[in-house]
């Protein structure tokens, strides 16, 4: 058994484990919402577009989750205001903050003399560097996404099945939405620097929509969703010791994975249900 434990007798593989268990608690509380309100290409472009503030924070040798906060402030707030234009879809906007971020992002990096900017940390992550004062931060981060997703569980779930419904409750949809995108900017914040930008929907959205056939209720989907990434990121780091692969590709590759498999069994699990309940079945077992 060996092969299980020693490479999580290394400090820095043991500090990679504790900040992806820490950023998969963190994406399922937002993930969970992100799936059941259909909003994935959302969060993709949310991750997109944190390029021009840790662009700008590493060529300034500041704090590349600083310029990442930014960023996703400014996403947030953007995404915020164009959703309230009657004549564009909520899409167009997106897509259109998405490209501009992007394209912001790299005229920065081309602008630099030396392009010091380490882009292959930003989109792929470098979840072995993670330090002490990141799992604080990502500790912080967690309980400021648990007070988020208590104090307004209530209207989040009535924005994700009927928002007229929800402004019927007195709930403030649009409130409700736009701290929702707050808590999806937190998640993508905290999970980049574990999985990168290009990767972060793996951690994101993998685990909750993985969970969703065996939940019953949304606090199961996300408890099971937060296992289901620690899953992922035990078994992506211990592969990636093994097989010399990158560690945040092979986190996300192995959450993906977990999310097929979930389906593939749901699927079994329905077809038996189905056998049991035919009206041949009795006729079956009699025979």
């Amino acid at each position: 058994m060996e092969w299980l434990t020693v490479p999580f007798e290394v400090t820095f593989v043991q500090r990679a484990l504790w900040g992806g268990m820490l950023v998969s608690a963190i994406c399922a509380l937002a993930g969970t919402w992100v799936v059941l309100r259909g909003m994935a290409f959302l969060g993709d472009a949310m991750s997109h577009g944190l390029l021009p503030g840790v662009a700008v924070a590493a060529l300034l040798g500041g704090n590349l989750m600083v310029g990442a906060v930014v960023s996703a402030a400014v996403m947030t707030a953007g995404v915020t205001a164009l959703g309230r234009t009657p004549r564009l879809s909520q899409d167009t906007g997106i897509g259109l903050l998405f490209v501009g971020m992007l394209s912001l992002g790299v005229i920065i990096v081309s602008r630099s003399q030396s392009f010091a900017v380490d882009l292959t940390g930003f989109l792929f992550g470098d979840v072995l560097a993670v330090r002490q004062q990141d799992l604080l931060v990502l500790a912080a981060a967690l309980l400021a996404a648990l007070a988020v997703s208590f104090l307004g569980h209530r209207a989040f779930l009535a924005l994700a099945f009927d928002s007229r419904k929800a402004h019927t409750l007195g709930l403030r949809p649009r409130l409700a939405h736009a701290v929702l995108l707050g808590l999806l900017g937190l998640a993508i914040v905290a999970s980049f620097h574990i999985v990168g930008t290009l990767l972060v929907l793996g951690l994101l959205i993998a685990p909750p929509a993985a969970a969703l056939p065996w939940a019953r209720s949304v606090r199961g989907v996300m408890v099971l969703a937060a296992l289901l990434g620690t899953l992922a990121t035990f078994g992506g780091l211990l592969l990636s010791w093994h097989l010399s692969t990158a560690a945040g590709a092979t986190v996300a590759a192995l959450a993906v994975g977990l999310f097929f498999l979930s389906h593939v069994l749901s699927g079994l699990r329905e077809r038996r249900k189905r056998q049991v309940h035919s009206p041949a079945a009795p006729l079956l077992e009699a025979n």
